[in-house]
């Protein structure tokens, strides 16, 4: 086995965060994903269909804060891990989302592990 830590970090984006009024609105939100694969041998022809694309990420990120509005971080952070661990590679994941805006002298934050 070979395992390789892919990460995809400070994803800004727009989207509909909070149960707070002044949340109704879409707000900064900042995502961080740090993903443990596996792949049976070490790539060796350096192409893109011997790994895991992180596109797929990206994309299905940008897709979740469209589609609807969260309540919670929680909810979006698991949304994302769950979408991450959907690869049989990935073996764990650790997702962050943090309100960039929120306070005007804070950012607040949640993270969580999730493993196969």
């Amino acid at each position: 086995m070979a395992d390789y830590t892919i990460i995809l970090d400070r994803l800004d984006i727009a989207m509909r965060l909070g149960i707070h009024p002044h949340e109704e609105a879409p707000q900064r939100i900042r995502i961080a994903v740090e993903m443990t694969v596996s792949y049976a041998t070490p790539p060796s022809a350096d192409a893109i269909d011997e790994v895991f694309n992180y596109d797929f990420v990206r994309d299905g990120i940008h897709a979740l804060a469209a589609g609807r509005a969260f309540a919670l971080q929680e909810t979006f952070v698991e949304a994302i891990a769950a979408l991450c661990l959907g690869d049989r590679r990935v073996q764990q994941v650790r997702v962050r989302s943090m309100k960039l805006d929120v306070y005007p002298d804070a950012r607040v934050a949640c993270e969580i592990v999730r493993r196969r």
